[in-house]
Formats: C-alpha cells, structure tokens, sequence
C-alpha cells in the first residue's frame, strides 16, 4: 500500500504480521495480530521506514508496543475518517451516545476531529469492545493555538454527554488533553514523539526545544 499521507498517532494500521513481532511477545498478541486485527500508532521515535504502534488485546490491561515496517501496511483509517461510522451501527453503549451528542458542537469550530480509544477500534473493525463504562476518546486537531478560554467553553459542551470525554488537542509539536488546557495550571503536559514535557504553550516550537 502506498500512504498518500503520514501516518500519525491514533491512526489505525492494518498487515502487521505475526513475524514481526519480537520473540518475547504474549501469546495474545500474538492471536490478535494473527486474527488480522488493526494496531495503532503510538508516539515514540523511530527508524525511516517504521512506525511505533500498538496492538489492544480484548481487557484494558492488555496492551503491547510493537514496531511495524510501514512496507506492510495494506490499510491505514484515520480518526476523522470514523466520525460518520456511527451513523451506521445498531450499539447504543454511552460512548457512542456522547459521540452523536457532542458531533455538532466539533463540527462547528471547523478544525479536523476525530474518533480515537475503544469506540474508534469498534467503529473501524466491528470488534466488541465497548461496555456500558466507557469513555469517549477523541481528537481535535489544531494547527494554530486553541485558547484556554475557548477550550473551557468546550469543556462545558462535554460535560452533558452520557459518558466522560476525553479529548486530546493535537499540535504540531505534540499532544495536549483538552482538560489540562481548559484549566488554571501555568503548565501543562504536551506528549511529543521524543517524550513528555510540561510547557506553558503547546504550539510553540521554541519550549519544546527548551
């Protein structure tokens, strides 16, 4: 498969093969990958021509970090690519409830977002792997910086859902929850490729280098 875009954190990767991982791997992860399970992109560095990614057994507590050449990627879909699925399944868990209460209130700041976490693992593959305490992750990109004062409005918007949101602003220097942002701290934690690290501002190139 040819990629016509990078892949990027959340992305959900298909063709791993079980070959590729390391010897010292669960046997469940070994079943997952076999049954042709996605993973998806984690941040960390690496190689040209890899990417870091994860692979999601069936509880919480089963998660494995792999890397995959990016030559065996056959499929790539991205959180936005998952916002329009829910229209089409039957599942009523409070996850996807909150995904159809909070989509007009994305969809009018008019910046790219996104379906991460389990219910973006079950819109994409069909799996089961949502239950009636699960959260909502999403992702809202944005290139430019997103004020504190507008990220407590949309906090405020969240807050009526059926199930705790979670929501990570990503920047282009890394990833920030919505929740730390929208609050008094003079720092909050931004996740980057090479790291954790608290800044002051999430867009701004010059702390990350700090």
């Amino acid at each position: 498969m040819s990629l016509n875009r990078p892949v990027q954190p959340h992305d959900l990767l298909w063709g791993m093969p079980v070959a590729a991982l390391p010897a010292d791997a669960p046997a469940w992860v070994s079943d997952v990958v076999g049954l042709g399970h996605p993973v998806v992109v984690r941040r960390a560095k690496v190689a040209e021509g890899w990417v870091a990614v994860g692979v999601r057994g069936r509880s919480r507590d089963q998660r494995f970090a792999a890397l995959m050449k990016l030559s065996d990627v056959t499929r790539c879909i991205k959180p936005e690519q998952l916002v329009d699925a829910v229209d089409h399944v039957e599942a009523d868990w409070p996850a996807l409830r909150a995904l159809k209460h909070i989509r007009p209130v994305l969809d009018a700041m008019h910046l790219p977002w996104g379906v991460a976490g389990g219910a973006g693992f079950e819109l994409a593959t069909s799996i089961k792997v949502l239950h009636q305490d699960s959260d909502l992750d999403l992702i809202l990109r944005a290139e430019q910086c997103f004020s504190r004062h507008r990220a407590a409005a949309l906090i405020e918007a969240l807050e009526g859902a059926a199930c705790r949101i979670d929501l990570q602003l990503q920047t282009p220097f890394g990833a920030v929850a919505l929740r730390e942002w929208a609050g008094s701290a003079r720092q909050v934690l931004l996740k980057a490729d090479d790291g954790a690290r608290l800044v002051s501002n999430p867009w701004q190139l010059q702390e990350r280098a700090a």
